[in-house]
């Protein structure tokens, strides 16, 4: 048997496993840094193949490495397993578990005869946390040659295109008091909440067409005859790229001080995790990913539904170290998009398992073209 075709019958040995580990992750959301039950679950499929298996990898809680195969070429699939908080797996980071373990399953047969190690990354904590970051900053991708996974979207779209963004909680403090009895004795911290949302809607017009600010309070007061003492609340800024961002930052962050300024309120700006870079898509390995994907019957779409690929990641970090792509499968949601509660619903549904199977398959061939002679030689020394 070629080595496709022990690929591809790899693969569908492997279907049933990963659509039964998508649904139970579906049916058991959990969020960032919290994804206790959905580690075990996803590292504990490729344990019962085979796979050595390390927890808590690289000291965080829930990351692990799932590896087989000693060769000298190192090729990693990344894992995301959490949710949002609220909407459950409104990015469908389910459907990424069963692509990526899929893809493990398939190949894992061929590793001593390709002469590589196969690696599963399970990544905490995309959705906010930078979990890739941390994992990058203590080791875990040292030694890998080339990282890949894909993301469920709406349609299939080939290229990550993702902004680079700043994760920052604020907090402002202010003075509590009777707002009917004693108003002038309180320093408002939800004034200075409106002041700071005011001053960024009136930046906006200001700021290139390629960025983007947002957020939300998570914290607006106490009680409603109390003057708020403190607010908080969870705010992105997002650019073209990490040097953009550095230049819009600052501009955004006076427009905090300012609801502080004008309030008399203490403010605290706290990064949550460090900027997630842009992406550098490794173009060997897209190749290849599109044209096994092609061949599966996958369209690549561009246009309004095509947009999931701004969507910034984590996984733009990696791809500044080594070579990696991010393709989006399409789970035909429509009119339905990420991080809303129908995308949810959608990624348990017949044509998530369907780009399950179909992204495990295209990913595991991606990687069987990597050990191809040109390529081999060109990752084992591609590292940034």
């Amino acid at each position: 048997m070629s080595a496709d075709a022990a690929v591809r019958d790899g693969a569908r040995r492997a279907e049933d496993r990963i659509l039964a580990l998508s649904h139970d992750l579906h049916a058991h959301p959990e969020v960032a840094w919290e994804e206790e039950r959905s580690c075990v679950r996803v590292a504990g499929v490729l344990s019962d193949a085979g796979f050595t298996v390390e927890q808590q990898y690289v000291g965080l809680p829930t990351a692990f490495r799932a590896h087989v195969g000693s060769g000298p070429l190192h090729l990693a699939v990344c894992a995301e397993y959490d949710a949002l908080p609220g909407l459950g797996h409104a990015c469908g980071h389910n459907v990424i578990s069963a692509i990526s373990v899929g893809t493990a399953l398939a190949l894992a047969p061929l590793v001593d005869d390709l002469g590589i190690t196969l690696s599963v990354l399970g990544t905490p904590a995309e959705e906010g946390g930078g979990g890739k970051i941390d994992m990058l900053k203590r080791g875990a991708f040292e030694g890998v040659h080339a990282a890949v996974m894909a993301h469920p979207g709406p349609v299939d779209v080939a290229r990550a295109e993702p902004y680079a963004v700043s994760h920052s909680h604020i907090r402002y403090d202010g003075k509590a008091a009777h707002a009917a009895a004693y108003p002038e004795r309180g320093v408002n911290a939800a004034d200075a909440f409106t002041v700071a949302q005011v001053a960024i809607g009136l930046l906006r017009q200001q700021l290139p067409s390629s960025t983007r600010v947002h957020g939300m309070m998570t914290r607006g007061g106490e009680a409603p005859n109390a003057i708020p003492q403190r607010t908080e609340g969870r705010w992105y800024v997002r650019a073209e790229t990490l040097e953009e961002l550095a230049r819009i930052e600052p501009r955004v962050a006076r427009c905090f001080e300012a609801g502080a300024v004008a309030t008399g309120c203490e403010l605290t700006i706290a990064p949550e995790s460090e900027p997630y870079s842009e992406f550098r898509t490794d173009e060997a390995l897209l190749a290849s990913y599109v044209r096994h994907a092609e061949g599966l019957g996958r369209v690549f779409r561009t246009g309004a539904d095509s947009l999931m690929n701004r969507a910034s990641t984590d996984m733009g970090n990696v791809s500044q170290v080594i070579p990696a792509i991010h393709p989006y499968i399409g789970i035909d949601s429509a009119p339905a998009v990420n991080h809303q509660a129908e995308f949810a619903a959608a990624s348990a549904a017949p044509a998530a398992d369907r780009a399950a199977v179909d992204g495990a398959l295209a990913l595991a061939l991606t990687l069987l073209d990597a050990c191809g002679s040109a390529t081999r030689e060109y990752l084992l020394t591609a590292r940034r």
